[in-house]
C-alpha cells in the first residue's frame, strides 16, 4: 500500500515539476525586439494626424504640426474662413537648419521642438540654439548673429524673458538682471548690487538650479516684477562627477526640511526705462509657491504674480512655509507699498488648482476670482478688491475646476477646464466650460464623452479642442468658445498602421480603496498574444503621489511608458491612482497626508488582491512592482513593509528619505519638521531605511550618481541600511546621470525587464539585448 502511495507522489511531484518548467520560459531576442515595438519612440510615429498642441499667431490663425506616413507638415489654418495652407517652406526651412546645425536635415523630419513662437509673432527655429529666426510665415530664413568673445569663440547667450511688445528679453548675468534688445542685441545692466548667492530672478528650488530668468512684464513692457534671492544662510547639496583625473565638483542652494535658513525673496520692480529698483515694504516671503514646488511652476514663469492691465498695480499671493496659509496682497509698484486684501488657511495644504495657479486678479471691477478646495471641491469664489470680503461663490457642486484660462472683465465671464462635473463619465475627464461672474450660465462647452485638452485663441474667439480617451484616438476640432459649437474638424487621428503591428489598447479597471468603499480608477495592459487559461505574473507600476498619480493620462497615447512593453515579456500590468493622489475630493487628496510613508500601497494592495479574485489569470504569488522617483520611493517601501504580497521591485531614483530632499515639496506634505524630546521626530517612520530588515523578495535600486532632484545618497541610505540588515539586493549606479537616465535609458529599460523576466516570472532573458535610442518622435 505505502509502495504504491510513494510511487503516486512520486508522479504527482514529477507533474508538478514539468509545469513549472513549461512555464519558466526563455525569451529570445526577437521577444525582447516585439515588446520594444511597443514603447512610445516607436510606436508613436506609427499614429497619422493627431494633433498634439496648435500655436495661435495671432487672433485668427495657428499652425500646427501634421504626421503621416510620408512625414511631418505644418500647416496653418484660417479659422475664421476655415482655409488650411502650408504654414511654411519646410525645404527653406531645412536647409537653414542644415547650415546652422552643420548636418542635414529632412524636411519632412522638422521637429516639432525647432519652433517657439515669440511675442511679436515670429519664430526661432533654434534646436535649442537661437541660431535662425524665421518670419511668421516661414517664408525665409536668415542666421541671427551670434555672440563671440574675445578669441572670436561662439559664447552662449543666457536665456531670456521676452517681454509682451517683443521687443526685448530680460535675463540673469553675474546674479544681477540685464535686458537685450532682440532686434539689435544691445545689452543694459538693470541692477548692481546682486552678488553670490543674493541675486535677482534667480531660480533655485534646490530640486532644479537653471538659469532662467523668474519675472514678470508689465503690459506696457517698461516694468518687471521680480525678486531678489537670499540663499546666503541656506545649507548646500555637493554631488561628485565621475571622470579621470581630479573629481569635477558641483555645490549649490538646496534646503531641507527643518532647516533654520532657508531660501527667501525679497519683492521688487524694476523700471527698465530707468533702471530704478522699487522694493516691496514688506517682509521677505518664502519661496513658495500656491500650487507647485517653488515660486515658479514652469520654466520662466512666476505663476503668483499679477500685473493690472494699466500696470498701475500688482496682485501677488505669499504662501506660508508650511502652505497651510495664503496671504493675497496688492502691490503698488511706484511706492512699494503693500496692502493686505484676505487670506484663507486651512488645516492641511492650499492649492490654487489643478495644473495651474487659477486666482485672477479683476481691478477693472474691483473684484478678486479666488480658488479654494473649502468645499471638498476646487472651486471659484468671487471677493470684493476693496473691502477684501466673500461676495459669493462662483462655483458649485461636485467636480473640480483645475485651470482657469481666460477671464473677460467686460462680459464678466470665466472659461475653465474642470473634472468630475459631468455625471456617468470617468471622474478624470476634463472639460471646458464657461461660467458668468454671478455664477450663472455654466455652459459645457465641450459635450464629447472624453478627454479634453483645449487651446484658446489670444483674443478668446475660438478655441482649438483635441479630445480623446485611452482607447479611441484625438479627434481635433475648432470651435467658438462662446457656444462651443464646431467650426471646423482640424484632423481626425488614424491608428490604421499602429494597429497593424498588433498593438491593442489599455484597458480601463476600477477597484475599491483600501475602505472598501472608494471607487479606484486604473489601467491594464495584457500582452497580445493574451490567453486566459494561463496565469500570468502582475506588475504595478507605481507613482504614489501627492502631486500626480500612476496613471499618466486619460487621454489617447501610443504608449504608456513601456506598460505594454513588458505585457509583451509574459506579464499583465496595471497602473492604480490610489487615495492620495489628486483631482479628486480634497478628502481623497488628503488621505495620507503628515503620512507620506503610506505612498497609497493600502489602495494598491487591495486593488491588486481584488484583480487577483476577479481574474483567475493572474497569478498572486508572483507580483512586483517599480516605479521612478516618488514611485521608487513607493517601491521600496511595497518591499520592505508588504513583502508578503510584492515578490520583486526595481526603485529608480526614490526619495527614500524626505529629510534628504528640498525643504518645499516635503514640507508641504508632511508638515514641518518637529523634533520629540526623545530624539525621535514626525518624519521618522517615513524613511525606507528605517523598515529595511522587512525586505524578503528581490530589490534592484538605481540611481543617477548626478541626480540634482533626488540626490543618490537618498538611495545609499537604503543600501546601507540592506548590508547592516544582512539582506540581498541588487544596485545599479548610472555614472554621471541625473533625474532622467539620457544615454542610459535604453539600458536601465532591458535591466528592468531582464529583473522582472528572471525574478518574477522565472525565466531567462535574452543577453544583453540591445535596446534602438529612444529619442522621442520628430526630435
Amino acid at each position: 500500500m505505502s509502495t504504491i502511495l510513494n510511487a503516486r507522489l512520486a508522479g504527482a511531484l514529477l507533474l508538478g515539476l514539468a509545469s513549472a518548467g513549461a512555464c519558466a520560459q526563455t525569451l529570445t531576442t526577437q521577444d525582447y525586439k516585439h515588446a520594444e515595438s511597443f514603447l512610445g519612440n516607436l510606436a508613436a510615429p506609427l499614429v497619422d494626424h493627431a494633433v498634439g498642441r496648435v500655436t495661435w499667431v495671432d487672433d485668427t490663425h495657428f499652425w500646427y504640426r501634421d504626421h503621416d506616413q510620408s512625414g511631418d507638415h505644418f500647416l496653418l489654418v484660417d479659422a475664421a474662413s476655415g482655409q488650411v495652407t502650408p504654414a511654411f517652406d519646410q525645404d527653406k526651412v531645412a536647409a537653414a537648419l542644415s547650415t546652422a546645425l552643420g548636418k542635414k536635415v529632412e524636411a519632412n523630419k522638422l521637429p516639432i521642438s525647432a519652433f517657439s513662437a515669440r511675442p511679436d509673432g515670429s519664430y526661432d527655429v533654434t534646436a535649442r540654439r537661437k541660431e535662425l529666426v524665421c518670419a511668421a510665415d516661414f517664408a525665409t530664413c536668415a542666421e541671427a548673429p551670434v555672440a563671440k568673445d574675445a578669441d572670436g569663440k561662439p559664447v552662449a547667450k543666457e536665456p531670456g524673458l521676452a517681454s509682451p511688445d517683443g521687443k526685448q528679453e530680460a535675463f540673469i548675468r553675474n546674479w544681477n538682471l540685464w535686458v537685450r534688445d532682440i532686434a539689435s542685441g544691445a545689452e543694459t545692466q538693470l541692477t548692481t548690487d546682486g552678488v553670490v548667492d543674493y541675486g535677482y530672478a534667480t531660480d533655485n528650488a534646490g530640486w532644479k538650479h537653471t538659469d532662467e530668468a523668474i519675472l514678470v512684464w508689465s503690459p506696457d513692457s517698461k516694468k518687471i516684477a521680480t525678486f531678489q534671492q537670499d540663499q546666503r544662510k541656506t545649507g548646500e547639496m555637493t554631488l561628485v562627477h565621475t571622470n579621470v583625473g581630479h573629481p569635477i565638483v558641483e555645490t549649490w542652494k538646496y534646503p531641507l526640511p527643518g532647516d533654520k535658513d532657508v531660501t527667501m525673496i525679497e519683492r521688487v520692480v524694476i523700471d527698465v526705462p530707468s533702471r530704478k529698483t522699487v522694493r516691496f515694504q514688506m517682509p521677505p516671503d518664502q519661496h513658495r509657491s500656491t500650487l507647485c514646488d517653488d515660486v515658479s511652476c514652469s520654466p520662466g514663469e512666476w505663476d503668483d504674480v499679477r500685473w493690472a492691465a494699466d500696470g498701475k498695480s500688482i496682485a501677488f499671493v505669499s504662501t506660508s512655509r508650511d502652505h497651510r496659509e495664503e496671504w493675497f496682497r496688492v502691490a503698488n509698484p511706484e511706492t512699494g507699498a503693500v496692502r493686505e486684501v484676505f487670506g484663507e488657511k486651512v488645516k492641511t495644504y492650499f492649492e490654487s488648482g489643478n495644473g495651474k495657479v487659477n486666482w485672477q486678479y479683476v481691478p477693472e471691477t474691483d473684484e478678486v476670482i479666488w480658488f479654494s478646495e473649502r468645499s471638498n471641491w476646487g472651486q471659484l469664489y468671487m471677493y470684493d478688491l476693496k473691502t477684501g470680503k466673500l461676495k459669493h461663490a462662483i462655483t458649485k457642486g461636485d467636480g473640480n475646476v483645475t485651470e482657469v484660462l481666460r477671464v473677460d472683465p467686460k462680459s464678466r465671464t470665466i472659461w475653465f477646464r474642470g473634472v468630475g462635473k459631468e455625471k456617468g463619465r470617468d471622474p478624470y475627464f476634463q472639460h471646458f466650460y464657461k461660467v458668468g461672474f454671478d455664477g450663472k450660465g455654466l455652459t459645457l462647452l465641450t459635450p464629447e464623452d472624453a478627454d479634453h485638452t483645449v487651446q484658446l485663441s489670444k483674443d478668446g474667439t475660438y478655441f482649438v479642442d483635441s479630445y480623446s480617451t485611452v482607447t479611441n484616438p484625438p479627434v481635433t476640432v475648432l470651435r467658438r468658445a462662446d457656444t462651443g459649437a464646431v467650426v471646423k474638424e482640424i484632423a481626425r487621428a488614424d491608428i490604421t498602421r499602429l494597429k497593424a503591428t498588433g498593438w491593442v489598447p489599455p484597458t480601463p479597471i476600477t477597484v475599491k480603496a483600501r475602505d472598501g468603499k472608494t471607487d479606484l480608477y486604473g489601467l491594464m495592459w495584457k500582452p497580445t498574444t493574451f490567453d486566459p487559461s494561463k496565469k500570468y505574473p502582475i506588475i504595478d507600476y507605481i507613482y504614489p503621489g501627492p502631486q500626480t498619480g500612476s496613471v499618466r493620462t486619460r487621454s489617447f497615447i501610443a504608449a504608456h511608458g513601456d506598460n505594454q512593453a513588458l505585457a509583451e515579456l509574459g506579464f499583465i500590468v496595471v497602473a492604480i491612482d490610489g487615495m492620495g493622489t489628486p483631482w479628486r475630493t480634497k478628502a481623497f487628496h488628503d488621505a495620507y497626508f503628515q503620512n507620506i510613508g503610506d505612498n497609497t500601497l493600502p489602495d494598491q494592495v487591495a486593488g491588486i488582491r481584488e484583480l487577483g479574485k476577479r481574474y483567475s489569470w493572474i497569478d498572486m504569488d508572483k507580483v512586483g512592482i517599480w516605479g521612478h522617483s516618488g514611485g521608487g520611493n513607493a517601491t521600496v517601501t511595497a518591499m520592505f513593509r508588504y513583502a508578503d504580497l510584492f515578490k520583486v521591485g526595481i526603485a529608480e531614483s526614490g526619495n527614500h528619505d524626505n529629510r534628504n530632499y528640498e525643504d518645499d515639496w516635503a514640507e508641504k506634505w508632511q508638515g514641518l519638521l518637529v523634533k520629540k524630546p526623545d530624539g525621535t521626530s514626525n518624519y521618522d517612520d517615513q524613511a525606507n531605511q528605517a523598515h529595511a530588515a522587512g525586505l524578503k523578495g528581490h530589490l534592484m535600486l538605481a540611481h543617477g550618481t548626478m541626480d540634482d532632484n533626488v540626490p543618490p545618497y537618498e538611495t545609499l541610505l537604503v543600501v546601507d541600511a540592506l548590508i547592516k540588515a544582512n539582506k540581498d539586493f541588487d544596485l545599479i549606479l548610472i555614472p554621471n546621470a541625473h533625474h532622467g537616465y539620457g544615454e542610459a535609458t535604453q539600458y536601465m529599460t532591458r535591466r528592468r525587464w531582464d529583473y522582472f523576466v528572471r525574478n518574477l516570472m522565472g525565466g531567462t532573458p535574452p543577453r544583453e539585448y540591445q535596446m534602438a535610442p529612444m529619442t522621442p518622435p520628430g526630435g
